[in-house]
């Protein structure tokens, strides 16, 4: 047997009482110092990612079947890719089908729904473009808006969405009656895609007002032909056209055949202003931000600031597909538009430690970013490990269990993509079946699968755990198939000491952890006994194969070198970024 005292050595103890100078050395006082990761309220949520149209047909009324006519776009297969066909037309996923349910998403812990875009897209399938393929991306012919993000008309809710008695402001109303918050995607760079087209196809590269004139059209001319200066509907878009990333930034151009809004145009901005919080007043809790790169930041700063101004602290969290982390977290910065990001560099991090290749915990800590990291603040990062956009987590059952196990008890905002509680069509890409329909039948099949037992007891340990939301992260051990960290909450009144013990491993691990342990009554979350531990006594713990075991102390903290540790991290915490 390894104990703690013995591995915590390989992360160095002897920094973490150097960060404060004299760490080791502290002494405790009487006031009750704070310490957390964030104060920010949303950091409570976990969030569950639906792709509204792949999730449940409630009402088969809105599939609108015969839309399109000989570009039809409900249930467009595509030929299989290993086996799987995926789908690139509407599947009849609703907002009623979500209300209907929500108890299945709430009683696995989640308190959070983030949804698709849900402004009107075209009402046929897309004639340009080039033809998906299994790995393809950015491969839109033959393609219908049922993703949402092709918006025509952003103060206008897609005709496939509502029901009798099921709008927008209903399907909020509904989560807000059952505790959670919803979590609305917004785009911002572009509208539909607007060039390439056999003919000009209705609403394509096309944008309408809330009173429904067109105010913008692409006139299915390349965006080098735009004449903005003559034409008053070309100047909502650029003329620059896609940049190959050999020649410059391909954030200087266009997104594929998509209509690339101008930056530089006050109407613009005006524009999705006006209606996001139009959206916002039918009750929206929070944005997640699409391409937020491909827009530059001054932008989203004037964005940001105006959204605020109405709804100060309003939670946003933005998609910057990158696994550089000093290139994403300019986006968390005063001045580049204060908002969150999806924590790609962590989900790079999690398919390697999670997914086929297994690799050690110890893979996590370059990813973590707890002190002397570029964010503005990494504990209201969004973490996850995979979504729409990408391959989902090939993993095992084991592999799902571990990473829900990390995602819901390290630092961030965890958000799981629909379906992954049974390991959904694992592995597939977006043309392979990552965005097939779920359905009644997924639902009942998870219903039965260990993924969503595992994933409901850890996620409902975080739900009643102020110090697992938004505690600082203090790591004891990652390496190997074992991580042991604390997260601490000390602030107005409420104070958390959370230990936490993963064992991704096919076989029980031991821990005997003394290092920065208080002395004091320490309750086990999951088994529900509880421990008594002297000053000087070590915790032990038998941890199962592809376990967890969270230990609480609802005490102020006074374990002198524990108090250390977090004054040296409450410090980096507040250093100017």
């Amino acid at each position: 047997m390894i104990t703690m005292p013995l591995r915590s050595a390989r992360l160095g103890l002897s920094l973490l009482c150097a960060l404060a100078s004299t760490a080791c050395a502290h002494t405790p006082t009487t006031r009750q110092a704070d310490y957390y990761g964030t104060l920010e309220p949303f950091a409570r949520e976990a969030v569950y990612f639906v792709m509204t149209d792949r999730f449940v047909n409630g009402d088969p009324g809105n599939d609108h079947r015969d839309q399109g006519g000989a570009l039809g776009t409900f249930d467009i297969p595509l030929p299989p890719c290993n086996g799987v066909s995926g789908n690139i037309g509407y599947l009849g996923g609703d907002f009623k089908g979500l209300a209907d349910h929500l108890d299945y998403i709430r009683e696995m812990g989640f308190t959070a729904v983030w949804i698709t875009p849900i402004v009107d897209n075209p009402d046929q399938r897309f004639t340009g473009g080039s033809a998906p393929t299994c790995g393809g991306i950015l491969a839109d012919q033959g393609k219908a808006g049922y993703h949402g993000y092709w918006g025509v008309n952003f103060y206008q809710v897609d005709e496939h969405l509502p029901s009798p008695g099921m709008d927008f402001r209903d399907l909020v109303a509904a989560m807000h009656r059952k505790g959670m918050k919803l979590v609305l995607d917004i785009v911002g760079n572009h509208g539909s895609p607007a060039w390439g087209m056999t003919f000009d196809q209705p609403k394509f590269g096309k944008i309408y007002d809330k009173d429904g004139t067109l105010i913008a059209d692409h006139q299915n001319l390349p965006p080098q032909q735009l004449d903005p200066e003559h034409n008053p509907l070309h100047r909502f878009y650029n003329t620059v056209g896609p940049v190959d990333g050999a020649k410059g930034s391909i954030f200087d151009g266009n997104l594929a055949q998509l209509s690339d809004l101008n930056e530089r145009n006050p109407d613009v901005l005006d524009y999705l202003v006006g209606a996001y919080l139009q959206w916002i007043d039918q009750g929206a809790d929070a944005f997640r931000i699409d391409t937020i790169a491909w827009m530059p930041d001054s932008f989203w700063q004037a964005f940001t600031t105006r959204i605020r101004a109405k709804h100060p602290g309003f939670f946003m969290f933005g998609e910057a597909f990158d696994y550089d982390a000093a290139r994403i977290a300019t986006h968390t910065l005063p001045g580049h538009g204060e908002t969150s990001v999806l924590d790609f560099p962590m989900k790079q991090a999690m398919e390697e430690v999670f997914g086929r290749k297994q690799a050690g915990f110890e893979r996590m800590i370059p990813a973590l970013h707890l002190t002397g990291g570029p964010y503005a603040n990494p504990y209201e990062l969004a973490t996850f490990y995979d979504n729409h956009d990408m391959p989902r987590l090939d993993a095992s059952d084991e592999g799902f269990i571990d990473a829900h196990n990390w995602l819901f008890t390290a630092r961030g905002i965890p958000v799981v993509y629909y379906g992954s509680e049974m390991g959904f069509m694992r592995g597939r890409p977006e043309h392979g079946g990552n965005r097939n329909y779920f359905g009644t039948e997924g639902i009942a099949a998870a219903k039965a699968s260990p993924i969503r037992a595992a994933l409901t007891r850890i996620a409902q340990v975080r739900a009643a755990s102020p110090a697992l939301q938004r505690g600082l992260q203090l790591n004891l051990e990652l390496q190997g198939n074992r991580a042991a960290f604390y997260r601490v909450y000390q602030h107005d009144g409420v104070h958390q000491i959370a230990l936490v013990l993963l064992n991704k491993g096919d076989a029980p691990e031991h821990f005997a952890v003394q290092t920065m342990l208080q002395p004091g009554r320490w309750h086990d979350a999951i088994g529900g006994e509880t421990l008594t531990l002297q000053a000087g006594e070590a915790l032990h713990a038998e941890v199962p194969a592809h376990g967890v075991r969270v230990f609480l102390l609802d005490a102020q903290v006074t374990e002198p070198t524990l108090a250390a540790a977090l004054d040296a991290a409450m410090a980096d915490a507040r250093r100017s970024r």
